[in-house]
C-alpha cells in the first residue's frame, strides 16, 4: 500500500461501502474466485484491503478536488498548442497511479495487481463518484496501453506499455471526425505506407479526450485512418499508434511528432477532462505505426470501445451514487415543515424534511436504481471474471452475459443517471441550483454519459440487431432470460413473498412475446419496425434487468433480515433497526426492493404495450411534421 495510505475512518459521502462488500461478497460470492489459479494469490483479507485503500484514495485525495477542477479547467495556449491541467486534476491523478489503480486488473507480467474485475468495477464506481473527469485520463491511458499489450509489435509493447503502466505517458481513443461521428466509415483520415514499414497520418479528429495535457510526458494516440488505396466504409479501416514524441533508440520521449492540438471544446461538463481537436500530418510528417493488421481497425478498437461502454455504466453509476448519498445527507439535516401527526399545530417544532412523504419517496426511487443498478454492473464484471476461469458451456454462458448486458448497462445506467442528479437536485431544492453544493456539478457531467461511448441511441440498436436478432439462435438472450428465471425460483425457496416474485416472472414473458415479434419482422424485412422500437425496448429491458436485481438481492437479504428482526413490527422494530446497523441495512435493501417492484416497475408493462402498437407514427412522420425550424 502507497505511504500515505492510514486506514483512518473518513467520512464518505460517496458510496455505500456496506452496500458494496453486500453485493460483492454475499449476493456475488466473489470470494470463490480464488479457488482458480488465475486468482488463488488472493484471499477475502486481500480483497477487503482493497475496497479500504480504493475509499481512502477516493474520499481523501480525489473528491477534495472535485469541485476545484470544474471551476479552475483547463487552459490552451493557441501559440504552442499546448494544455495545462489544473492541479486539481494532477494530484488526485498522481494519487491514482501511485496507488497502482490503472493496472488493477492486469496481469503482474506487465506490472498489473491481477485482480478480479469485479473488484475493478468497485474502483471504477468509487472513483468517478469522487471525481468522474480524473477517471477519463487514466481509462484512456489504459485502455490504449491494453490495445497495445494485445496487438502491438514487440517494438510497440516494449517501447510504450511500461512507461503508461507507470503514468509516464497517457493515452485517447481517436476516431472521430466532424463528418464521422457515429457512421465512423465516412471518416477521411488516410495513411500512406513508408519504406521504413511506417505510415504517414493525415487528417483531424474531433472530441479527443485527455488529447494534449501537461501531465504526461509524452502522450500515445490510437488513430482510426484509411491506408491510401483501400475500400470504403469500416471494412477499409486500419488503426495506428500515433505517438506525440517518436521515442529515441533509449525508450525515451525523442523527437516531437507532426500532431498537435489546435483547440479544445468548452463544455457544459467534464471540465477537468480537458477535449481536443487534434490535427495529424499538417508537415506532411506524422509518423504512425500499424497496430494488428491492415483493415482491421474496426475490429481492434472495438476491443477498447467495449471496455469503455462497460466503463461508461460504472462511472454512470458512481455518480448516481454520490448524488443520492449527498440527497439523503442533505435531507436528514435540512429542517423544514412540521411533522405529518402535527400539520394542523403552527407553533409545531420543525422536522427534517426526510421525514415528509414525497421526500422519502424521492430518496427510495433514487436508491432502488442505485441499489439496482451496482449489483447489475458488478454482475456483469463478475461474469467477465467467470468466463476467463470456466470452461465449457458455464464459460460461454458468462461471456454470453457479459455481451448481452454491455449496451443495457452503458444505455441503462447513463439514462437514469441524468434523472438521479436532477432528482437529487430536487431534494436540495434552491440551494442544489447552486455551486454551493456539488449536486449542479454532478448533474452537468452526467448527460456526456448518455453521448460518447456510443451515443444510446446506438446501444438500443446494437442490442436488438447483434445481441439478439442476428445472435445465433438469441443464446445470449436465452441465458438472460435462464438467469432470471433461476432467481425467481430462488427467491421462492428463500420465503420471498410471491407479490414480488410473479411480476418479474410476466415481466420475462412479456419480452419473450416481443422478441418473438421483431423476429417475425425481420423476415418480412421490416426493419423499420424494429429500429424504430429498437429505444423503448433497449429501455424496457433496462427496467426488467434492475427488477431482476432486486428479486436477487430479496433472495439474500430478505432471509438475513427476519435472522435479525424475527416478528418484531412497529415501534419495537423501529427502535431495534435503530440499535442494530446489520439489521437496519438489511431491512433497507428488503424495503427498497420491495418499492421498485411494487411501484416502478409496473411502467414496464406499459412500455410493452406501447411498443406492440400498430400505429407506426415514427415511420410515417418526415421533414413535415417538424415545422418552425430554422437553419442553424
Amino acid at each position: 500500500m502507497p505511504a500515505n495510505y492510514t486506514g483512518a475512518k473518513m467520512k464518505n459521502p460517496l458510496i455505500d461501502t456496506r452496500d458494496q462488500k453486500f453485493v460483492l461478497f454475499e449476493v456475488l460470492g466473489i470470494d470463490s474466485l480464488t479457488q482458480y489459479e488465475k486468482f488463488s494469490q488472493f484471499d477475502h483479507d486481500t480483497f477487503e484491503a482493497t475496497l479500504d485503500l480504493i475509499e481512502n484514495i477516493c474520499v481523501n485525495q480525489c473528491y477534495p478536488h472535485f469541485a476545484d477542477a470544474d471551476r479552475e479547467g483547463c487552459s490552451f495556449d493557441a501559440g504552442t498548442g499546448e494544455v495545462k491541467l489544473p492541479e486539481s486534476v494532477k494530484k488526485p491523478l498522481r494519487a491514482y497511479y501511485d496507488a497502482g489503480f490503472i493496472g488493477m486488473n492486469e496481469s503482474p507480467e506487465i506490472g498489473g495487481m491481477g485482480l478480479p474485475q469485479s473488484i475493478g468495477a468497485a474502483g471504477m464506481e468509487f472513483i468517478s463518484a469522487a471525481h468522474q473527469p480524473l477517471l477519463m485520463y487514466g481509462a484512456l491511458a489504459h485502455g490504449s496501453m491494453k490495445l497495445i499489450a494485445k496487438f502491438g509489435t514487440e517494438y510497440l509493447k516494449k517501447t510504450f506499455v511500461q512507461r503508461m503502466m507507470r503514468g509516464e505517458w497517457g493515452g485517447t481513443m481517436c476516431l472521430t471526425e466532424p463528418q464521422a461521428g457515429s457512421d465512423v466509415g465516412r471518416l477521411a483520415a488516410k495513411a500512406v505506407k513508408q519504406p521504413d514499414g511506417t505510415y504517414r497520418i493525415t487528417g483531424q479528429k474531433i472530441f479527443i479526450s485527455a488529447g494534449e495535457n501537461d501531465f504526461y510526458s509524452n502522450i500515445i494516440h490510437p488513430v482510426l485512418a484509411r491506408i491510401e488505396g483501400d475500400p470504403e466504409g469500416t471494412k477499409g479501416i486500419s488503426i495506428f499508434i500515433v505517438p506525440k514524441f517518436l521515442a529515441d533508440e533509449n525508450g525515451n520521449p525523442g523527437k516531437r511528432n507532426d500532431v498537435k492540438c489546435i483547440g479544445i471544446e468548452h463544455k457544459m461538463g467534464i471540465k477537468g477532462c480537458v477535449t481536443c481537436t487534434m490535427s495529424f500530418g499538417d508537415d506532411g510528417n506524422c509518423v504512425g505505426y500499424l497496430l494488428g493488421n491492415e483493415r482491421e481497425g474496426m475490429k481492434i478498437m472495438f476491443n477498447m470501445m467495449n471496455d469503455f461502454r462497460m466503463g461508461t455504466a460504472s462511472q454512470a453509476q458512481g455518480v448516481s451514487s454520490a448524488a443520492y448519498l449527498h440527497a439523503a445527507s442533505y435531507a436528514k439535516g435540512r429542517m423544514q415543515g412540521t411533522a405529518l401527526k402535527d400539520m394542523n399545530n403552527p407553533s409545531a417544532a420543525m422536522v427534517p424534511i426526510v421525514e415528509h412523504p414525497d421526500v422519502k419517496r424521492m430518496l427510495l426511487w433514487m436508491k432502488s436504481y442505485v441499489d439496482g443498478q451496482r449489483m447489475l454492473v458488478y454482475s456483469m464484471y463478475y461474469n467477465m471474471d467467470l468466463a476467463k476461469v470456466l470452461t465449457g458451456d458455464a464459460q460461454k454462458e458468462a461471456a454470453g452475459i457479459v455481451d448481452f448486458l454491455v449496451p443495457i448497462c452503458k444505455a441503462g445506467c447513463s439514462d437514469r443517471n441524468t434523472l438521479i442528479t436532477s432528482e437529487a437536485m430536487q431534494v436540495f431544492g434552491g440551494y442544489g441550483f447552486c455551486s454551493d453544493y456539488p449536486i449542479e456539478q454532478m448533474m452537468r457531467n452526467s448527460k456526456i454519459l448518455c453521448i460518447f461511448e456510443g451515443a444510446n441511441g446506438i446501444q438500443g440498436i446494437d442490442l436488438v440487431m447483434r445481441k439478439i436478432l442476428m445472435n445465433p439462435g438469441q443464446f445470449n438472450y436465452g441465458v438472460f432470460k435462464k438467469r432470471i428465471l433461476a432467481s425467481v425460483n430462488d427467491a421462492r425457496k428463500s420465503g420471498v413473498d410471491d407479490k414480488y416474485i410473479a411480476p418479474v416472472e410476466r415481466g420475462v414473458a412479456r419480452l419473450d412475446e416481443y422478441v418473438e415479434t421483431m423476429k417475425a419482422w425481420t423476415g418480412k424485412f421490416m426493419f423499420g419496425q424494429v429500429l424504430s422500437g429498437a429505444t423503448p425496448f433497449r429501455k424496457a429491458i433496462y427496467m426488467l434487468a434492475i427488477a431482476w436485481m432486486h428479486v436477487w438481492s430479496l433472495t439474500v437479504a430478505f432471509p438475513k433480515m427476519k435472522s435479525l428482526t424475527g416478528d418484531l413490527t412497529g415501534a419495537e422494530l423501529k427502535k431495534f433497526l435503530a440499535e442494530n446497523s446489520e439489521a437496519a441495512f438489511y431491512y433497507s435493501r428488503v424495503l427498497t426492493s420491495r418499492f421498485f417492484i411494487t411501484e416502478e416497475f409496473p411502467q414496464f408493462f406499459g412500455m410493452m404495450d406501447a411498443l406492440s402498437g400498430d400505429e407506426w407514427t415514427v415511420l410515417e412522420a418526415g421533414d413535415e411534421a417538424f415545422p418552425g425550424t430554422v437553419e442553424l
